[in-house]
């Protein structure tokens, strides 16, 4: 009877969503998401004070994600497999280091030694801080993953409030601020790593399947592969759209608009600002229309507004922003639940695939359209990215979301 009511109990606590951790988890990924914006907030300051290319930019842009990207599905994979809790304050430090380096660099190549250890923090703390969100959200996993991807949202748009307001003003050592952020996210993150370690009951880490299951599993390995191949590049040319965007459209702004530093930064905050209400409304929404359904639309649905975006006076840049920015964001932490349901039981290796390595991936762009600015022009890279969105359509090739119930039942 009380091993009954133990295990009745158990069921009940993993079925209700623990809203004081998703508010802190995600508070974190505004902090620390804060802390990579500054590496792009500050490319206009760089640009002046050491005679930056755009090619150099986006190296920088490129070290920073894919030092993350590769690390996180590693870390992910390692930590379903094994009792990590604390490694997210100890991740953190990286971070705190990183930012002490931007502030004292002196030298491009200072800079990348700098946000490799930023890089390092944050794919530490990305596939462990989804679990987290996973493990808090009982049975709104949707409604979770947006709490928590949209703390990371906010952070990524304060760059251009950073620009405008502290490294235009303070330059380069205006970073050393943002140290601040790491010490107040190592604090919180002592608190989650303590509720995280007494929920390790509930969720018993990878376990080697056999007999029936590990059959079923063969037959599907393909489809499942193929679903996460596809699921992986959808979010690279996403993400190839959004290091155009933030970290290029800026100098479009100001070379083909006449703008400066700080009036392009309005127009990026829009767009940012606009892609939190996206993340925040996508999930629940995604929980009621299908998790495929809302990446199908929110890049169909961006495509017409990105490929009019490059022809369009000053006057219509604001409110096409807002609705691109919106739309394409509703995907964002859908994505997230999409492949964590792809592949249960392998919440940190997937959430590092689809958050660090498609995203650290499509940082590669970064490098690409910067070659791209430097040899053609700024102009000429914008029109190129507002055919990405395009790739949208390639979603009807997903499984599902009643194909992932049956393959999950064993079906």
């Amino acid at each position: 009877m009380s091993a009954a009511t133990g295990k009745s109990t158990d069921t009940s606590n993993q079925q209700k969503t623990i809203y004081s951790i998703l508010f802190a988890i995600s508070f974190v990924h505004l902090l620390n998401d804060s802390m990579q914006a500054v590496i792009p907030a500050i490319f206009p300051i760089l640009e002046k004070s050491m005679n930056l290319s755009f090619t150099q930019l986006g190296w920088i842009a490129f070290t920073l994600n894919i030092t993350s990207s590769i690390m996180q599905p590693v870390i992910g994979w390692y930590t379903d497999r094994t009792t990590s809790p604390y490694i997210l304050p100890v991740g953190m430090m990286a971070s705190l280091i990183g930012m002490l380096g931007i502030a004292f660099a002196d030298s491009f190549y200072m800079i990348i030694i700098s946000v490799i250890g930023i890089g390092l923090g944050s794919a530490v703390f990305h596939p462990e801080g989804s679990r987290v969100a996973y493990m808090a959200a009982g049975n709104r996993r949707g409604l979770a993953q947006s709490i928590y991807q949209v703390g990371g949202n906010t952070g990524s748009s304060l760059a251009p409030v950073m620009t405008a307001l502290v490294f235009v003003p303070l330059g380069q050592f205006g970073a050393v601020w943002f140290t601040s952020l790491a010490a107040i996210a190592i604090f919180v993150l002592f608190y989650v790593s303590g509720w995280y370690a007494r929920q390790l009951v509930h969720f018993p880490r990878v376990q080697k399947q056999t007999g029936e299951k590990k059959k079923i599993d063969r037959k599907r390995k393909k489809q499942v592969i193929g679903a996460m191949a596809l699921l992986v590049f959808l979010v690279f040319a996403r993400s190839w759209y959004f290091s155009g965007i933030g970290n290029y459209y800026q100098f479009y702004l100001i070379d083909d608009y006449g703008l400066t530093i700080r009036q392009a930064q309005v127009y990026l905050f829009v767009f940012m600002a606009s892609g939190v209400l996206g993340t925040f409304f996508g999930g629940p929404i995604a929980d009621r229309l299908g998790k495929r359904n809302m990446i199908f639309w929110s890049m169909v649905g961006t495509a017409p507004l990105a490929l009019l975006l490059p022809h369009v006076g000053l006057w219509a840049v604001i409110p096409l922003f807002f609705l691109i920015g919106f739309i394409l964001n509703t995907s964002f932490s859908v994505t997230v639940v999409y492949a964590q349901e792809l592949v249960p039981g392998r919440i940190g290796m997937v959430s590092g695939l689809i958050v660090g390595l498609a995203f650290g991936m499509g940082a590669l762009g970064s490098v690409v359209l910067g070659k791209i600015a430097d040899v053609t022009s700024i102009s000429n890279t914008m029109f190129l990215i507002s055919f990405l969105p395009l790739v949208g359509l390639l979603t009807v090739m997903l499984p599902t979301d009643k194909t992932l119930k049956k393959w999950s039942s064993g079906v």
